[in-house]
């Protein structure tokens, strides 16, 4: 049964399809229909150049829409392809037996099947950077308030002073691969395929180096322990993370070294707590200063201050000293102190400070607990 002429009958897929699906459909037909999957076969080698150029038209949005409209451009007469260029560069492509290049599409190979373009040279390994490192610190609270100095000293790959970092004996000195002769990929053959692979004895580069340097082995790296002092800024908080640049591990092949990261863990403090950028803490005030009213002493993180407590204050009843918290890492204003008071009630200890107590007692005009209904 003679195949259909329709570019959509040849991908096998609606008029109406999406790029992705026409994309899909063509990859799954050109892996099929390969002539170096099917060598040998004139049958599939027609097959397979119908579907680059059905492709060809239906990939391009342009192209696509005069098709519609025209129908096969070849046919004499259609209009709106003439920018196209006419179909004659799908008369040949390369096979495993060596046909003529197929230009239109880049190479098959890279774009089925993963490898690279046979005969071509890899570029060069990239530079990789270094890994990361995490170093954990604990300090005291005032200190993550203020901010500070700390000195610390940790262990990291850094690059070998012997070769510079090269890993090689000589920090200059290459020669020639002699697995991929130079050339930095390897042809490979599985089954009827065949197609490149980058060269695992020297990555691509087509070179290797002359010997490892006897100090850190050809890695190109060596443990060591280093001591930094790290500025830690004011308001940082328990999980908090300080980056000091470039002090990670080693890269490769030219590439930077990573980072260090400082994760803060800030030590309890027997009278303040934080909470966000807020500093709190409770304060004991006498009764008579709770019933009359009083300026009383109070403390922050940057000192001593007053606060000024009015007549009637109750027990676990706030108070907020704008102002008075932890600074932000991000800028902007700081958190505020809120300070709870706590009422301590006295101790009598004579007979008449009991019968003065009494007296305040027979001089209270109300029951607070009346309102509940009780006595």
């Amino acid at each position: 049964m003679a195949q259909s002429n329709n570019y959509y009958d040849v991908l096998g897929v609606a008029k109406k399809a999406s790029q992705a699906d026409i994309k899909k459909a063509y990859r799954r037909l050109a892996r099929k229909f390969h002539p170096d999957i099917n060598p040998g076969d004139s049958g599939a080698e027609e097959r397979f150049k119908k579907i680059q150029e059905a492709y060809s038209v239906l990939s391009d949005e342009e192209k696509r829409k005069a098709y519609d409209r025209f129908g096969d451009p070849r046919a004499a007469g259609a209009k709106g392809f003439e920018g196209f260029g006419d179909f004659q560069g799908f008369q040949g492509f390369e096979t495993g037996g060596g046909g003529r290049g197929f230009s239109s599409f880049g190479d098959i190979f890279s774009d089925l099947f993963g490898g690279g373009r046979r005969g071509a040279a890899a570029e060069p390994p990239q530079p990789r950077a270094g890994a990361d490192l995490e170093y954990h610190v604990s300090i005291p609270f005032l200190d993550a308030i203020r901010g500070t100095q700390n000195r610390i000293s940790f262990s990291r790959h850094a690059p070998c002073d012997t070769c510079g970092g090269t890993g090689s004996r000589s920090r200059t000195s290459t020669v020639r691969c002699s697995t991929c002769e130079g050339r930095g990929q390897l042809d490979q053959r599985h089954g009827a395929m065949r197609f490149s692979s980058t060269c695992p004895a020297c990555g691509g580069s087509g070179t290797r180096r002359v010997g490892d340097c006897p100090a850190c082995g050809g890695t190109g790296s060596t443990q060591k322990v280093e001591k930094v002092s790290v500025r830690i800024p004011a308001g940082v908080n328990t999980g908090s993370r300080v980056r000091v640049p470039r002090k990670g591990n080693a890269g490769s092949n030219g590439g930077p070294p990573g980072d260090l990261f400082l994760v803060v863990k800030v030590q309890p403090h027997p009278v303040f707590s934080r909470e966000g950028n807020d500093i709190r803490c409770r304060i004991p005030v006498t009764l008579t200063e709770a019933a009359l009213g009083a300026k009383v002493e109070v403390p922050t993180i940057d000192g001593k201050a007053w606060l000024t407590i009015p007549a009637g204050t109750q027990s676990g009843q706030k108070f907020r000293l704008r102002g008075r918290g932890a600074p932000s890492l991000k800028g902007g204003r700081k958190g505020d102190e809120i300070i709870e008071v706590q009422v301590v009630l006295p101790t009598f200890e004579s007979e008449r400070s009991r019968e003065l107590l009494e007296e305040l007692g027979q001089l209270e005009p109300q029951n607070p607990r009346q309102e509940l209904g009780l006595r």
